[in-house]
């Protein structure tokens, strides 16, 4: 028999953990969630008081046994999962299956995987925080109860398959209103007139921008102004009429909460973030180092909090005055956030004297990217603000007033390790300057610029976005970002998160009927409620039932008024080859289809072949622009039959008028590849669908 027996989520995680406990411990993994919701009903009895109906995943049996078996096999065991909500619940379905009262002290917890951590965890056990449980069941129960109960709602409306999600449908509305924001953008007029002068000692030339008349601020809209006031400064002298000199301090930006690692990741490293995610979560269960084995490189990497312990703040101190030398040090404190859980520390490296460079051979390429991310970012936060000699001039032509800005770098302080994109900005070099002086100009113009919409949302700005509308939590960022990208909801082209037609369309439906849902305000609110429930404030089970009743009604309102709608699609004027009627447009998971709009007497589908106004290089046919399975456009002639039959015209390129086609062996041969892939994939679809329908004819 075994003295402890310690479980954790996954298998790198037991393998870090293993090499500080004694040979009379082991460590076995859950590998996750061992109970969930059934996926075949909704799973919640709702007139037992929204008792949820746990089982078993499918699948996990053996693993359960072994569990078991092994419990048996121990004098003591130690639930070690996630130190978040979602881990305190994995550890009370364990309790669960293990027979282990939910008064037992067996729940160790740590933020960081080092030998300290792990020892210190293990020696102060607790019991399961049933508070941080409901409200992981809350979360769980509100979510299943809403996309259970909206989702057919979309099947029979606008195909099957689809899903509503709480916080994944607000996260689609917002995409969606920021691209209507983008469309009915109206884009109005300005000008800026700059001035470029030299001053007559040095000869330093250095740019003006026009900013007022007499000291007041003017903004000019057309040519007509910007003309009048060109012709008046055509022989105007420029004289320096007030020069500033100051300085400025640049402080460092906190160590990585979740949101800010994502957003940095994808800015800086081009991660996605569900990537980020995984690649974070290596770090933190363990990477095999030479001289110390598996080692635990960062801290939890799920917190919304900026706090570091005082350990922590004492290697930092170390490493920065050692390396940099004293004057770069600063002891800094950074206010969390109210709403915040506080539960962790900020994300930060566990082992300061691990510095990337140093164990760079050992990482993977991203693991690496990321450490040096996190590990930088956090050296910086504890570091001398970066100052810098600034300098404001006034110059005035006539009664017009100009004005130049220049910086230059006096100590880089904490930016001599980290630069954050923000403070990459240009600044002119200003020669020593007296008031009074003339200068003398070198170049006066004016140039015609226009408003621009707002930016469509990144992964990056979206988390940005949910966190501070107070949407979702550190371990909900990635998954709902990811669901509603597999849906095919939005897609991302070139960064950019774009709705699909069938984003739309859903959005549209559930705003208009499950308003009160589906917004920013009650995903919030709800998120506060979860929170005051994981701090013993609120009860579960009342927080449901008070949304239940009232969603509910809706729910039947819904349905029943939207019994005898049809939704309206739009005619094309393409005519159906079996029965004649016009096809209509139609909205599926790869975008938009043709359909006859006799289904189902007549089943007729079609692809919509999207065509260019530039004939084929080759026979002057029409060009159609095709996607490969991961969605990259080519263009095709539409004479090309494959396998060498018509037209050879294929191409990733977009054609120009007039050029001479000239493909490499290598392209046309993967794009024939890609083409017969596609059609192979679409083929095989059509006959699973076929034996499916004879199956339900017999």
């Amino acid at each position: 028999m075994i003295d402890k027996l310690v479980i954790v989520e996954s298998p790198a995680k037991a393998n870090t953990i293993k090499k500080f406990l004694g040979n009379k411990s082991k460590v076995v993994a859950s590998m996750g969630h061992i109970r969930d919701l059934p996926k075949s009903k909704l799973g919640i009895n709702i007139e037992n008081n929204f008792e949820p109906e746990y089982i078993n995943i499918r699948g996990k049996a053996s693993l359960i046994n072994s569990l078991k078996k092994e419990a048996k096999n121990s004098k003591k065991v130690y639930l070690a999962t996630d130190p978040d909500r979602e881990g305190e619940a994995i550890a009370w379905h364990l309790a669960y299956l293990l027979g282990i009262p939910e008064n037992e002290v067996c729940r160790v917890t740590f933020n960081e995987i080092t030998k300290t951590a792990v020892k210190n965890g293990i020696s102060n056990p607790r019991q399961i925080d049933l508070n941080l449980v409901d409200a992981q069941q809350a979360r769980r129960v509100l979510d299943r109860i809403v996309g259970y109960k909206i989702s057919p709602v979309l099947w029979k409306k606008v195909k099957r398959g689809l899903s509503a999600g709480r916080v994944q449908s607000v996260a689609v509305r917002l995409i969606v209103e920021r691209e209507e924001e983008i469309e009915n953008f109206i884009p109005e007029e300005y000008w800026n007139i700059n001035l470029l002068v030299s001053d007559k000692k040095t000869k330093t030339k250095f740019e003006c921008k026009l900013t007022g008349k007499n000291g007041k601020k003017i903004e000019l809209h057309n040519k007509e102004e910007v003309d009048l006031i060109l012709k008046e400064l055509e022989n105007a002298e420029y004289v320096v009429s007030d020069v500033k000199k100051g300085e400025r301090k640049r402080n460092p930006a906190p160590p990585f909460t979740t949101s800010t690692m994502q957003q940095d990741a994808s800015r800086k490293l081009n991660f996605a973030i569900k990537k980020t995610m995984s690649v974070a979560q290596t770090l933190y269960e363990g990477v095999k180092l030479p001289e110390f084995g598996v080692t635990g490189l960062i801290t939890y990497m799920r917190t919304d909090s900026t706090r570091i312990s005082n350990e922590a703040r004492e290697s930092a101190k170390e490493y920065i005055v050692n390396k940099f030398g004293e004057k770069y040090y600063e002891n800094r404190f950074y206010k969390t956030k109210s709403e915040a859980q506080d539960a962790h520390e900020a994300i930060r490296p566990a082992h300061i004297d691990l510095a990337p460079d140093d164990i760079k051979s050992s990482l993977t390429p991203d693991q690496y990217k990321l450490y040096k991310l996190i590990y930088n970012r956090f050296m910086a936060s504890q570091m001398s603000s970066a100052i810098y000699d600034t300098v404001s001039v006034l110059i005035n032509g006539k009664e017009y007033n100009f004005r130049a800005n220049g910086q230059t770098m006096k100590f880089k302080g904490y930016m001599t390790l980290y630069v954050e994109n923000e403070e990459k900005e240009n600044f002119d070099v200003i020669p020593e300057l007296e008031v009074g002086e003339k200068v003398k100009k070198e170049k006066l113009d004016a140039k015609q610029s226009f408003t621009e919409p707002p930016s469509r949302y990144t992964e990056a700005s979206l988390v940005k976005t949910l966190e501070e509308k107070g949407i979702g939590r550190p371990s909900t960022y990635a998954p709902t970002i990811t669901t509603i990208l597999t849906r095919r909801y939005i897609e991302k082209i070139q960064k950019q998160l774009v709705p699909t037609d069938l984003g739309k369309i859903v959005n549209k439906l559930l705003v208009e009927n499950f308003s009160d849902v589906i917004n920013v305000e009650f995903t919030a609110q709800m998120e506060e409620e979860f929170d005051k429930i994981a701090l013993g404030e609120e009860k579960w089970k009342k927080v449901i039932s008070e949304f239940y009743t009232p969603f509910e009604q809706v729910v039947e309102k819904v349905e029943k008024e939207l019994e005898h709608v049809k939704l309206e699609y739009e005619v094309s004027d393409v005519p159906c080859e079996k029965c004649g009627r016009m096809m209509v447009i139609k909205y599926g998971r790869y975008g938009k289809f043709l359909a006859c709009p006799g289904y189902p007497e007549c089943q007729n589908a079609k692809p919509i072949v999207e065509t260019i106004d530039v004939p084929c290089p080759v026979c002057g046919g029409k060009v159609q622009v095709r996607k490969t399975k991961k969605r990259r456009n080519y263009y095709i002639c539409e004479n090309n039959k494959g396998e060498n039959e018509g037209c050879p015209y294929i191409s990733w390129n977009k054609p120009k008028p007039g050029e001479v086609f000239n493909a490499s062996k290598e392209d046309v041969k993967e794009l024939e590849k890609e083409k017969k892939t596609v059609k192979k994939k679409t083929t095989s679809k059509r006959k699973t669908k076929k034996k499916t329908s004879n199956k339900s004819e017999k």
